[in-house]
């Protein structure tokens, strides 16, 4: 089931010693020894608190496979919202909860395991412009993204948030096992989400350099960015600006007010 919200209230009693003191006409006998210390038990660890941004349990909702037999209801739903072609076309078809668990909790990290990838990479090469330092993202390599941005663009966001509730206990137990038993994955979805939302939006050339093998982006600040916000600005500004917009829409239906 979804995660509950758990209470976590933590009472520390402290005991404190009154002495009592006696005055005498003749000068005072020396003062009496100090109580012993009395050392305070440590406190306990705090309890995990519950999700920021919880995912309602949905009603009469018919019961779910185990994570590991979870392929087929996630084809199944994802066929639903974007079509059997683009799904043939776009997604890889195994250990799907997994592999978006894992990307998504990658993002905002300067690299993700590109084997981890559930969507199908873009064909062909990085296609610049120029050379030495005129060498730049040429325009025309938006348009290898553009597809993936027509298909994300198009889902319903309520029909996706609708199956993503339904199958939330998958992707809640592969964050768990992803190394985080007491964190929520609806809370990390948000957070990435405006991580990404936060990509600066650039327009014009953007340069390149090559110091090595690989290409880097001239400029420091992109190059110090996450790996999701590189990729953002690397689909161009256009293509950004559109998955943002939807970013936005499926942030304000999976986000919760804060307790």
């Amino acid at each position: 089931m979804t995660p509950s919200r758990i209470a976590a209230v933590v009472v520390v009693i402290l005991a404190v010693a009154v002495g009592a003191y006696f005055f005498w006409p003749s000068p005072p006998p020396p003062p009496p020894p100090a109580p012993p210390r009395v050392e305070a038990p440590p406190a306990a660890p705090p309890a995990p608190q519950g999700p920021q941004n919880p995912v309602p349990a949905p009603s009469e909702a018919p019961p779910l496979p185990g994570l590991k037999d979870s392929d087929p209801a996630l084809r199944d739903a994802l066929s639903a919202l974007i079509g059997s072609s683009a799904l043939r076309l776009y997604l890889v078809p195994e250990e799907i909860v997994r592999h978006i668990v894992a990307t998504i909790d990658n993002l905002p990290r300067k690299s993700y395991a590109a084997r981890l990838n559930p969507v199908k990479g873009p064909g062909g090469l990085l296609a610049t412009t120029g050379q030495g330092d005129s060498l730049a993202i040429a325009p025309a390599n938006a348009e290898r993204y553009a597809p993936y941005v027509r298909v994300f663009t198009a889902v319903d966001t309520g029909k996706l948030v609708a199956a993503y509730v339904h199958l939330y206990p998958l992707f809640q137990q592969a964050y768990e096992d992803l190394g985080y038993p007491n964190g929520y994955f609806n809370d990390r979805l948000v957070e990435v989400i405006d991580h990404l939302l936060a990509t600066p939006d650039v327009k014009g050339p953007i340069r390149l350099v090559v110091p090595h093998v690989l290409y880097e982006y001239a400029d420091p600040d992109l190059q110090s960015r996450s790996a999701g916000q590189k990729l953002l600005i690397r689909m161009g500004s256009e293509n950004a600006a559109k998955v943002k917009a939807k970013l936005r829409e499926i942030r304000d239906r999976v986000a919760k007010a804060r307790p």
